[in-house]
Formats: structure tokens, C-alpha cells, sequence
């Protein structure tokens, strides 16, 4: 019998404090800018004081870039443009430093760590510390079987629980989440349809850059996989073995433990957006703990963030993966951090002292049709 009961999230996780935030905001008004000068700028200062629980926010200085990587059975349908099966390449890129992900790490001074929930891959591809919590290799067809067993998702979902601890433990300040798979946007739209109520044609999106034989192909895993997904809504553990994988279940794990652990996150795409949405169903203050770094232009991500209340910060276009659109908002995130702390306050006006309006004080007046008090007798006029 599994002791994990998701009702917990709900009564451990708070929101991010609500004082400071105030605090922060009235700070604003006072500084040399012009309120409101700075555009989102200020409010994102606002949002790291209220998550750190300090005002001014302090700079970011301890960047996470965390990659969750996991390949699914539904990418063997050719719903993806990258071949089945080839995550295993994505994270040896990552690894070996030459990946999309590192030169921009390297570019805004963030750290990357990459996680094997999934991978398909032979044992001792990676190293230790990147397979240390894998749970197994791929995942079940989602349209016609379970991705994981009961136990695999839940042992997934724990393994990114603890990964949270370790983040908050050795003094990460801000995660950059994203996702190394193949196939993962089709689970993504599954998850997306089936928690906003919706079509697999409103949430399928061209992912890696699918032809039109393609789309129609995931269009249809996702409709078969959403017949499957309904029946489980209620329970989000078991949805997560049904129509998810380790890796989603695992950065769901991450997401709530991280929330509770007062850890700020930078949600990617649409993976980590999706992942969000079956975290929001188990903590509804959770959401107040992540922004979204940028807009893929994904459908599945739209309604995802829609159903968060999520803005996202940038809307360039990226939709690599890789946490690259959650990078791109790090510098705007670090320009907020360092403007809300080192912008001075406007020197207070010295006041101008009451000058007194009594009898016979200059510019005082005079009741109309009465003599000042100081006039001599009225001169008789000449006749």
C-alpha cells in the first residue's frame, strides 16, 4: 500500500508572501523610475521578492537548468520528425556540452543538470549521476496501453520530489525547467485535452516541425490516448501511468515538491507547461511559484497556460526544447532582480513652511468693504 497521498500538496503548499510583495510594490513607487516606466520589469521584481521572502529581491545567482529526459512508445506512430527511440543523442549532446541548451547556459551563466527517467538506452550509456533515478527504458503506446505501471509512477513522481530537496538543499534560487524527449508533445496534448476538457485537433500542434501526414497521425494518438485518459481524471497519479510517462511524472513530482519548498521555476514548453496543468489539479497555489519563460506558439501550450494564468514573458518562437525558451527569460528575470535592488529612491522634497495668513500678514485679506485695520480717517472728498 503506497503511503503517497497527493491531498497533502494542497494544505503544504503557500503561496509565495504575500507582505513582502506588498512591500515591494509600495518600494517601486518611490524609486527615481516613473511607476510603471519599467513595463513587466517591476513586476517580475515584485514576484522574486514575494518568492524569496526578502524585499528588494536579491540577484540570482545559483541558475538551474534542469532537463527531464524520457522517450515515449506513442514517437514509434511517427508523430515526431526525430525517429523513434533517439532521445538517448539529445542527452550525449547535453553531456558533451554542444547542445542548443549549453551554449546559452554558458552565454547567460546557468548551470544544466539532466535527469534519465526514460531513456531507451543501454545500461552505463550515462553517467551515474544522470541515471541514478531511472525508472525504466521508454514507455507504453499511450493509445492502446498504459505509459507506466501504478508503481513506476509512482516511483517516478518521488524521484522528482527528491530532486526538489536537492535543488532547495544545495541553494538553487531559480530552476529553468524544459525536457529532452521524443514523442513528448503528444503526451503534452493527451495531458492538455483531457484536464481542459477539449479535442485532440485543438490541442495538436506541429511539434518538432511535422508535415501534414504527420499532424494527422498525432491527431489521432492523441484522440485514442484521450479515451483512455478520461476514465482517470480523478486520480493524477494514475493518469500519469495511463497516458504520461516517467518523465512527466517525474517533473510533476518536481514542480509540487519544489512549490513547497518555496522554489521559483521557469516553465519551457509545452512538456513542462502540461506537467504544470496535473500539478495545478493537485496544489491550486502551486501555479503562484512558476512563470512561463516563452510561447512555442504549441496549441497544447496555449491552453495549458491559459488554464494556469500564465503570461509568458517572450514570444520568439522557439519551440527546441532544451529549457532554450526558458534561458531566453533568465537575463529579463536577473534585469528585474537587479533593478527592484540597486535603483535609488527619490529624495524626499524638503516642505515648505505654512506662511501665516493672519491680520496684516502680506497677501492676507481683507473682508470686501471694510478698511484695513491700519488706515487713518477717510478723506473728505472736495466739494
Amino acid at each position: 500500500m503506497s503511503d503517497l497521498n497527493l491531498d497533502d500538496f494542497a494544505s503544504l503548499v503557500e503561496r509565495p508572501d504575500a507582505g513582502v510583495q506588498r512591500d515591494s510594490e509600495e518600494r517601486r513607487q518611490r524609486l527615481v523610475p516613473p511607476a510603471g516606466s519599467l513595463g513587466r520589469l517591476e513586476e517580475l521584481g515584485d514576484w522574486l521578492a514575494a518568492a524569496q521572502g526578502r524585499c528588494p529581491a536579491r540577484p540570482l545567482e545559483r541558475v538551474k537548468v534542469l532537463l527531464v529526459a524520457g522517450d515515449h512508445g506513442v514517437a514509434r506512430l511517427g508523430v515526431s520528425a526525430r525517429p523513434a527511440g533517439s532521445t538517448a543523442a539529445m542527452v550525449r549532446a547535453v553531456l558533451d556540452g554542444s547542445a542548443a541548451v549549453n551554449v546559452m547556459a554558458r552565454q547567460f551563466g546557468a548551470r544544466v543538470r539532466v535527469l534519465d527517467l526514460s531513456v531507451d538506452a543501454d545500461e552505463g550509456a550515462f553517467p551515474p549521476a544522470v541515471t541514478r533515478h531511472h525508472v525504466r527504458r521508454g514507455s507504453g503506446r499511450i493509445d492502446v496501453e498504459d505509459a507506466l505501471t501504478p508503481r513506476e509512477a509512482e516511483q517516478a513522481f518521488r524521484a522528482g520530489m527528491a530532486v526538489a530537496d536537492e535543488e532547495a538543499d544545495s541553494g538553487t534560487d531559480l530552476v529553468l525547467l524544459g525536457d529532452l524527449s521524443v514523442g513528448g508533445t503528444t503526451v503534452a496534448g493527451v495531458l492538455t485535452a483531457a484536464l481542459c476538457g477539449t479535442d485532440a485537433s485543438v490541442v495538436t500542434g506541429r511539434g518538432s516541425g511535422i508535415d501534414d501526414l504527420a499532424w494527422m497521425r498525432k491527431c489521432a494518438a492523441i484522440r485514442d490516448a484521450l479515451r483512455r485518459a478520461r476514465p482517470v481524471l480523478g486520480d493524477q497519479l494514475q493518469l500519469l501511468a495511463a497516458v504520461g510517462g516517467a518523465d512527466f511524472a517525474a517533473t510533476t513530482g518536481f514542480l509540487l515538491q519544489a512549490a513547497v519548498r518555496r522554489l521559483p521555476v521557469v516553465l519551457d514548453g509545452v512538456v513542462s507547461s502540461a506537467c504544470a496543468l496535473v500539478a495545478q489539479r493537485v496544489a491550486f497555489r502551486a501555479p503562484d511559484w512558476w512563470l512561463a519563460g516563452q510561447s512555442t506558439g504549441e496549441p497544447a501550450q496555449a491552453k495549458a497556460l491559459d488554464r494556469l494564468a500564465l503570461d509568458p514573458l517572450l514570444d520568439h518562437g522557439v519551440r527546441l526544447g532544451e529549457a532554450t525558451g526558458a534561458l531566453l527569460a533568465l537575463p529579463m528575470l536577473r534585469a528585474a532582480a537587479a533593478l527592484a535592488a540597486e535603483l535609488p529612491e527619490r529624495p524626499e522634497e524638503p516642505e515648505t513652511p505654512e506662511t501665516p495668513e493672519g491680520p496684516g500678514s502680506p497677501g492676507a485679506s481683507e473682508a470686501p468693504g471694510e478698511p484695513a485695520e491700519d488706515a487713518g480717517p477717510a478723506e473728505a472728498s472736495p466739494h
